[in-house]
């Protein structure tokens, strides 16, 4: 696992490279536009609804003393879980609105290391159909993610050992991002659960893949610029890699 993680990782490393000796850049003008809007409109959304949470949370403290620093830390909570949310909701909306614009890249690239792209019977041929694919990966997806998310972001509010929970946040963020950025290509080779069954088999591969994803994101704007064509890039890479040199994750 931990050797696969590194390698989703590696292969962020020769996606400038391949972005720009394969001419990509230009599939990803509108899949750049897509994140800066949603990204404006999730941060837009932590700030005005933050306070609001906060109140909530702070009502549930029962007793009439401290009630200001459990306030104030309530309003923290409370835009940190927005924020938490957002990260998640900001990763499958791009994905899934962005399907239709990666397919050509995912083929580029497949034809780049294979000389040829291949298709089965079961291939996303035109952009409504891979829209709806998308959707329908990215919506399973998310309510997955928020599963895992929102208990876990609760528990890694606990002193001292809550940053074990906030480390597994952090990993299943990571996983749902690399699962997304490589059905772009599993779209051309397997149906809808085969497509499940092959990212689960390839666990390391999407979690590095995610890692790289998230610690791109962070960086100020330059982040949500360059993040999806250097995830997607790798992603390809290395899901194409394994559907013909299949290996245990």
């Amino acid at each position: 696992m931990l050797k696969n993680i590194l390698n989703g990782l590696k292969s962020y490393l020769d996606s400038f490279r391949l972005l720009n000796s394969l001419k990509l850049w230009k599939y990803f003008a509108i899949p750049i536009l897509i994140c800066f809007l949603t990204a404006t409109l999730i941060i837009s959304a932590s700030l005005f609804f933050a306070e609001d949470l906060g109140n909530q949370i702070a009502q549930l403290w029962p007793f009439g003393w401290a009630q200001e620093t459990v306030s104030s830390i309530s309003h923290i909570i409370g835009g940190l879980l927005i924020l938490a949310i957002g990260l998640v909701l900001f990763k499958h909306m791009v994905m899934a609105f962005s399907a239709p614009f990666m397919g050509p890249v995912s083929e580029k690239i497949e034809a780049h290391y294979l000389g040829e792209v291949q298709k089965d019977e079961n291939s996303i041929t035109n952009i409504s159909n891979s829209l709806a694919r998308g959707i329908r990966i990215n919506v399973r997806n998310l309510f997955k993610e928020l599963l895992f998310v929102i208990p876990l972001f609760l528990l890694s509010l606990i002193p001292v050992i809550g940053i074990i929970f906030t480390i597994f946040i952090f990993l299943v963020q990571a996983y749902y991002a690399g699962f997304g950025n490589m059905d772009y290509t599993l779209e051309r080779h397997f149906k809808y659960k085969d497509s499940i069954k092959f990212v689960q088999k390839n666990r390391g591969i999407a979690i590095g893949n995610g890692i790289g994803f998230i610690l791109l994101l962070l960086v100020p704007v330059l982040g949500i610029i360059i993040v999806f064509p250097l995830s997607v890039v790798a992603a390809t890479k290395d899901t194409v890699h394994r559907i013909y040199q299949p290996q245990h994750s």
